[in-house]
């Protein structure tokens, strides 16, 4: 699949880089300035810093000035030989830009073009500008992350990543389409509405019924002890989620009474004490280290780790088993380290995108 990407910033080249991991052939056309990510806590001056390279790499690029007639013929060349065109520009950008459905498609009628945007077209806040914190903002979550305090952002691009990957899904859905149909179709994905129904998941609580029957919210996810928690050493994430998991938490601290206890019993019973629960696991915690809970943990099957650094995950023994990083040298750059794709197919593996050459060591100098 080849595919053509007119996007900056994180939430479309995040979907394109995926697309390339996966194997699609990806050329990003950047203006005559380049990508303005390119600079980003840039250490070389080259317009190559880490945020662009791991948006980007696997791809392809190309500067055009669309408003050039002799670059925009260009520009309509390569859409004439590609399979998908994605991009994240406005209804008023792409107007004045000539790059809307009806000009591409008429070229390529098998073009699968896909418009990630901040708001539905059909909606009043279709020609507004929009970025990860201001979506965030808006579509609810981060008035889910306050824990007793005030609204906060998610401190990772969560909405740009999340509609990223909606932009993927949707990209795929509509080939498959196009494999029974012989058709293109343009597809939308606007931020405000895929995080509006990314937090709703579990947040909509007692509004999914009509009229409400209850608050907005889940319980177990605004609890004030919610959080990693103090050990006498450090720092675990523990989840204790399954009637079972809790009643053997409560025999590891000679508690076993609680898992009869109504008001721990049962997953309804939990989420309607949940503050009281996870206060009896944050004081039962900071009895022991780390490494002792860790050490009951893991053959009691309740899910607990080690709070990270992100740059623990470099040492990290699972992502060394798993192979995780691969090394490659990047022109002008030197070594480089990236995380492979994720995901394990059994019989076309991913990850066609240059920087696998070999595996990265554990503990190698970043």
């Amino acid at each position: 699949m080849r595919v053509v990407e007119l996007g900056t910033t994180f939430m479309v080249p995040y979907a394109t880089e995926l697309m390339a991991q996966m194997g699609a052939e990806v050329i990003k056309v950047e203006p005559p300035a380049g990508d303005l990510v390119r600079w980003i806590a840039d250490p070389t001056g080259r317009g190559v810093g880490p945020v662009f390279m791991n948006a980007n790499r696997g791809k392809r690029s190309v500067r055009l000035d669309l408003r050039d007639d002799g670059d925009y013929a260009a520009f309509l060349r390569l859409v004439e030989r590609c399979d998908v065109f994605v991009h994240n520009r406005t209804p008023r950008s792409v107007a004045s830009l000539r790059i809307g459905h009806a000009e591409l498609s008429s070229r390529n009628p098998g073009l699968v073009y896909c418009a990630v945007r901040g708001y539905g077209e059909e909606g009043r806040y279709r020609d507004r500008p929009a970025y990860d914190d201001v979506v965030q903002a808006a579509s609810g979550l981060a008035a889910a992350q306050t824990n007793g305090g005030e609204p906060s952002y998610v401190r990772t691009p969560v909405a740009d990543k999340t509609t990223g990957v909606f932009a993927l899904s949707a990209v795929l859905a509509a080939l498959f389409e196009r494999e029974r149909s012989g058709r293109g179709q343009a597809v939308e994905v606007p931020m405000f509405e895929c995080m509006a129904a990314f937090t709703l998941f579990e947040q909509q609580g007692g509004y999914v019924y009509d009229p409400p029957r209850g608050p907005a919210g889940y319980a177990r996810t605004a609890a004030e002890h919610r959080r990693p928690y103090r050990t006498a050493d450090g720092l675990l994430g523990v989840t204790v989620y399954t009637d079972e998991q809790w009643r053997r938490f409560f025999a590891l601290v000679d508690r076993a009474d609680l898992a009869a206890d109504p008001r721990f019993g049962s997953v309804a019973a939990r989420n309607d004490n949940v503050e009281e629960l996870y206060a009896f696991l944050a004081d039962v915690l900071r009895t022991r280290s780390t490494q002792e809970w860790m050490a009951d943990f893991v053959p009691a099957g309740i899910p607990a780790m080690p709070v990270h650094g992100v740059e623990d995950l470099f040492d990290d023994p699972h992502l060394a088993d798993v192979g995780f990083f691969r090394a490659a040298e990047q022109p002008g750059v030197g070594r480089v380290r990236f995380a492979r794709f994720p995901i394990r197919f059994s019989r076309t593996p991913a990850g066609s995108d240059g920087t696998t050459s070999e595996p990265a060591a554990p503990g190698e100098a970043r």
